[in-house]
C-alpha cells in the first residue's frame, strides 16, 4: 500500500503485555501492507515473550530510553539545523505548559520535558521521512507525538482510552483541536470529545480496539470456573468479584475463580481472599504471558470483570479482556458502564451488573454457572458481537480509511 513515508506508532511502552491492542494494531496494519514504524516513550519493562514481539521491541525507536544526554544532543542538533522550527516548537510548548487549563501545576515542568522529548524523537525519525505519527493514550505519548509532528511538519492523531482521559488528562482540548483525527474506541468517547470542544464527526472516526478472532477461539470450558484478567486496580471491580464468590459459597454453589494480572491492589486482594476464607476458591497467580492468558480465558465457564467508576473518577473504556473472552465464546459478566454497553447487550451478548454490587454480580454468575443453555447462548452472542464490530480486521480497515483521509496514506 503506497504512502509518502512510514506511519509512526508511539506508545508509552511498546510492546507491553497488558496493552495488546497497541501492538496488535501495528501487526494488523503491516499485514495489510501499511509501513508502520514503532516508537516507545520508555524501554519495555518485560520480556515480550514471542520472537515477533521481541523483534518489535528491538525495532522501536526510543524517546527517553537513550537517556537525557542523548535527548539534549538531539534537541541541540535540531536547533542547529532547523532553528526557526525548533524555537517555534519550544515557544508553543512553553505557552501550552503555562496556559492550558487542564495541566496540574506540578505537571507543567513535565510538559516541557515531553516537548523536548518530541523534538528529540523528531530528530531520530527525520531520516525515515515519516508521513504521520499516531499515538496510543492521550496523555504523555500524545503530548510527545504532537510536538514531534510539529517539528517534522507532519500530522498526528491519537487514540484515547480511560485513565489517560479521566485521571491524567493533559491539554486534551488543544490536542483535539490540533490532531488530524482522533480515533474513538466507542460512540460514547466520540460524544464526550465533542462535549469538550466543537469538532466535526469526520475527524472523530469510531475505531475499536480489535481482537484477532482467529487467535481467540472457543475452547473446552472447565466446569464452574470463573476467570478474570485485568490490571489489579480499583476500577476493575475485582474486590466485588471476590465478594461475589464468597456469596456463592454461602449459597452452597461450588466454583473456583482465577484472577490473572498484577497491579497495586495485589496485596489488598490477597488479604481479602484470606479474610473471607476463600483461598480454596480464589487464585491470584499474577501476570502471565499471552499464551497462558488465551488458554485460561478459553477454558473458563464464565468471564467476569465487574468494572466501576473509582474514587478518583477514573473508569474503563471498553476493556480488551472482555472482547477476548467473548471471541472465545465465553459468557461474560461486566460492570454496566456507558462504553461497555456498546460491546455487551445485557441478556444477548453477556450480562451487565451495577458496579460495586456484589449481590448482583453473584446472581449473574449463579445464573450462568448453573444454566448451561443460557451460558451457551450468551457465549455465542458474544462471539457474534465481536465478529461484527470488534475484530482486528475491521479495526485495520477503519484505521487505513482514517490515515487516507488525512493524507498519511495514498489510495
Amino acid at each position: 500500500m503506497a504512502s509518502p513515508g512510514p506511519i509512526v506508532y508511539l506508545a508509552g511502552e511498546l510492546p507491553k503485555l497488558s496493552e495488546t491492542f497497541v501492538y496488535r494494531e501495528i501487526l494488523t496494519l503491516r499485514s495489510m501492507g501499511v509501513r508502520v514504524m514503532p516508537a516507545s516513550v520508555h524501554h519495555p519493562k518485560m520480556h515480550a515473550g514471542t520472537p515477533e514481539l521481541d523483534a518489535l521491541a528491538a525495532e522501536a525507536i526510543g524517546v527517553y530510553g537513550p537517556g537525557a544526554g542523548a535527548m539534549i544532543r538531539d534537541v541541540g542538533a535540531e536547533l542547529i539545523r532547523h532553528p526557526v522550527r525548533t524555537l517555534s516548537v519550544m515557544l508553543c510548548g512553553g505557552v501550552d505548559a503555562l496556559a492550558a487549563r487542564d495541566v496540574r501545576m506540578a505537571s507543567r515542568p513535565k510538559v516541557l520535558v515531553q516537548m523536548l522529548g518530541g523534538i528529540a524523537l523528531a530528530h531520530r525519525l527525520r531520516a525515515h521521512r515519516p508521513a504521520h505519527i499516531h499515538a496510543h493514550f492521550a496523555h504523555v505519548p500524545t503530548t510527545i507525538a504532537m510536538y514531534a509532528a510539529t517539528q517534522l511538519g507532519i500530522g498526528f492523531s491519537f487514540t484515547g482510552h480511560a485513565n489517560d482521559l479521566f485521571q491524567q488528562r493533559t491539554m486534551l482540548t488543544r490536542k483535539l483541536r490540533r490532531a488530524r483525527f482522533v480515533s474513538c474506541i466507542s460512540q460514547w468517547h466520540r460524544q464526550w470529545y465533542r462535549s469538550i470542544t466543537p469538532i466535526g464527526e469526520d475527524r472523530l472516526p469510531v475505531i475499536r480496539c480489535g481482537v484477532d478472532i482467529d487467535d481467540f477461539t472457543p475452547g473446552t470450558p472447565t466446569p464452574r470456573t470463573v476467570v478474570s484478567v485485568a490490571r489489579l486496580v480499583e476500577k476493575k471491580g475485582l474486590d466485588t468479584l471476590i465478594e461475589a464468590i464468597g456469596l456463592l459459597r454461602d449459597r452452597a454453589l461450588d466454583c473456583t475463580c482465577v484472577i490473572g494480572g498484577d497491579g497495586p491492589m495485589m496485596d489488598e486482594l490477597r488479604a481479602m481472599v484470606d479474610r473471607l476464607n476463600l483461598s480454596d476458591r480464589v487464585e491470584l497467580p499474577g501476570a502471565m504471558p499471552n499464551d497462558r492468558v488465551r488458554a485460561l480465558v478459553s477454558g473458563a465457564s464464565v468471564f467476569c470483570l465487574p468494572c466501576r467508576d473509582d474514587q478518583s473518577g477514573d473508569r474503563d473504556g471498553i476493556p480488551v479482556a472482555l472482547m477476548e473472552a467473548m471471541a472465545c465464546g465465553v459468557a461474560t459478566v461486566s460492570g454496566d458502564l456507558p462504553a461497555i454497553r456498546e460491546l455487551i447487550e445485557d441478556g444477548i451478548s453477556g450480562r451487565l451488573v451495577p458496579g460495586g454490587d456484589a449481590g448482583a454480580c453473584a446472581d449473574a454468575l449463579e445464573e450462568l454457572l448453573t444454566d448451561e443453555s443460557k451460558r451457551t447462548e450468551l457465549g455465542k452472542g458474544g462471539r457474534k458481537r465481536v465478529e461484527q464490530e470488534f475484530s482486528s480486521t475491521i479495526t485495520g480497515d477503519r484505521l487505513i480509511a482514517a490515515f487516507r483521509s488525512c493524507g498519511a496514506l495514498e489510495s
